[in-house]
C-alpha cells in the first residue's frame, strides 16, 4: 500500500488499533491460541508488529490462527488490523467473518462488528467499492441496536454515511457522537467539523493531534483555521535532514507573515542535544519532539524515513508529502492563496449577519 494510502486509513487504523488492544489491568476480549506451536507463533507476531514489521506479523498472526484450528478470535482480530494496514483485503474480510463466527459473548459480537465494518470502510476507500460503506454501516447498526450510543460504532456509522453521499444523515450521526465525547478533546474537535461539514469526513485528511511545542505553545492541527500547515520530521542525527536545514530555514523566512504554520517534529530521543541543536541553529518555527519512529505523531503519519514532510491545506486535508530534500514552494504559494480566498469568503458570508444584529439593537 503506497502511503498516501496508508494516510486516508490512518484514522481507521487507529480504530482498530483502540479495538485490538486492551490495558494490561483489563482481562483480553478474545481469547488468545492455546496451541503450544500457535502460542510461540503468536509471540512472535506480535514482536514482528511491535517493530512495524506487519507482513511477517500478518503471516505469524495467521499461522498462530491455523496451528490453533481456526479457533483463536485474538489471531483473527490481529489479522484483520494487520490485514488491513498492509492492504490485504482479502485475507482481512475471512479473518473478520471467522471473528464473528468464533464470537459468543456480547462484548465480543460487538468488536467483531466493529471491526467487520472498520474493514469494510477501509476495503470502501482503497478498492473503490460503494458498496462496501453500505455493509459496513449495516455492520455498525448490528451495534447501535444494543448500544445506541457506542462512540465508534458512531463514528463508523457516520463515516460510510458520509462516503455514501448522504451528508445530511452523516451530520445527525457525528453531531450525536459530539455528545459522547469529551468537549475540548483533539477527537471531539475533529468530529465536531465532521459534523458541521460531513464532506471532510471522506476527505484525505491529516491525523489529528494536539501538542505542546519547545517554547510552551499549545498546537492543534483541527484549531488552526484557515492557515495551511507544513509539518517536517526530521532528526539532528540524520545527515540529509541537516542538509535540508537552509532550505526549511528560507521557507519561514519567505513565508513569513502568510497564514503558513511551519512545525518541525523531531525523531531525535535526546532531548538536550535536540534542543542544543535547535537553539544553535535559530530554528525559530514551531518545534516538538517525538522521541523517535514509534513516536505517536510519527506513527500516525506512517514516517518510516526523513527528512519527511506533509502540506496541509486550510481545511485540514493533506496536499502534498515528500521523502527527502524537495521543491514545495509551488504547492504551498498555491495553498496559501487558497486560504486567504477563503477566509476572505467567510468574512464575506458573515458580515451581512453581523450588519443586520447590529441594525436590530439600535
Amino acid at each position: 500500500m503506497s502511503i498516501h494510502s496508508a494516510l486516508k486509513l490512518s484514522s481507521a487504523l487507529a480504530l482498530l488499533l483502540a479495538l485490538t488492544h486492551t490495558s494490561g489491568a483489563q482481562t483480553p476480549v478474545f481469547a488468545g491460541p492455546t496451541d503450544p506451536r500457535a502460542i510461540q507463533a503468536y509471540q512472535e507476531a506480535t514482536e514482528f508488529e511491535k517493530h512495524r514489521n506487519v507482513v511477517f506479523a500478518l503471516d505469524n498472526y495467521r499461522k498462530a490462527d491455523k496451528l490453533d484450528g481456526n479457533k483463536c478470535a485474538a489471531c483473527a482480530l490481529a489479522v484483520v488490523k494487520v490485514a488491513v494496514e498492509i492492504g490485504d483485503f482479502k485475507a482481512a474480510d475471512a479473518a473478520s467473518q471467522e471473528l464473528i463466527a468464533l464470537s459468543t459473548t456480547p462484548e465480543q459480537q460487538t468488536k467483531a462488528h466493529l471491526s467487520r465494518a472498520q474493514m469494510l470502510l477501509a476495503m470502501g476507500q482503497n478498492k473503490k467499492k460503494p458498496e462496501c460503506f453500505q455493509q459496513g454501516a449495516a455492520e455498525t447498526d448490528l451495534v447501535l441496536a444494543t448500544k445506541p450510543n457506542d462512540a465508534t460504532a458512531l463514528y463508523l456509522k457516520g463515516t460510510c454515511l458520509a462516503f455514501e453521499q448522504h451528508d445530511d444523515d452523516a451530520r445527525k450521526v457525528f453531531g450525536q457522537l459530539t455528545t459522547e465525547m469529551k468537549p475540548g478533546s483533539v477527537d471531539y474537535t475533529r468530529i465536531t467539523r465532521f459534523a458541521e461539514r460531513p464532506e471532510l469526513a471522506r476527505a484525505r485528511m491529516a491525523p489529528a493531534f494536539r501538542v505542546t511545542t519547545l517554547d510552551g505553545k499549545r498546537v492543534s492541527l483541527d484549531e488552526l483555521k484557515n492557515k495551511v500547515v507544513l509539518i517536517d520530521f526530521w532528526a539532528t542525527w540524520c545527515g540529509p535532514c541537516r542538509e535540508a536545514l537552509p532550505h526549511m530555514q528560507q521557507i519561514a523566512k519567505k513565508f513569513e507573515g502568510q497564514p503558513l504554520v511551519i512545525l518541525s517534529i523531531s525523531l531525535d530521543k535526546d532531548e538536550q542535544k535536540w534542543k542544543e541543536f535547535v537553539g544553535k541553529n535559530n530554528m525559530t518555527w514551531l518545534q516538538y519532539r517525538d522521541n523517535g519512529f514509534n513516536g505517536s505523531i510519527a506513527t500516525s503519519f506512517g514516517v518510516q524515513s526523513i527528512p519527511h514532510t506533509f502540506t496541509i491545506d486550510s481545511d485540514g486535508v493533506l496536499q502534498d508529502e515528500k521523502i527527502g530534500d524537495g521543491y514545495i514552494e509551488g504547492k504551498l504559494k498555491k495553498l496559501i492563496a487558497q486560504a486567504v480566498q477563503n477566509e476572505a469568503k467567510q468574512r464575506e458570508a458573515a458580515a451581512p449577519v453581523a450588519s443586520g444584529t447590529t441594525a436590530s439593537q439600535q
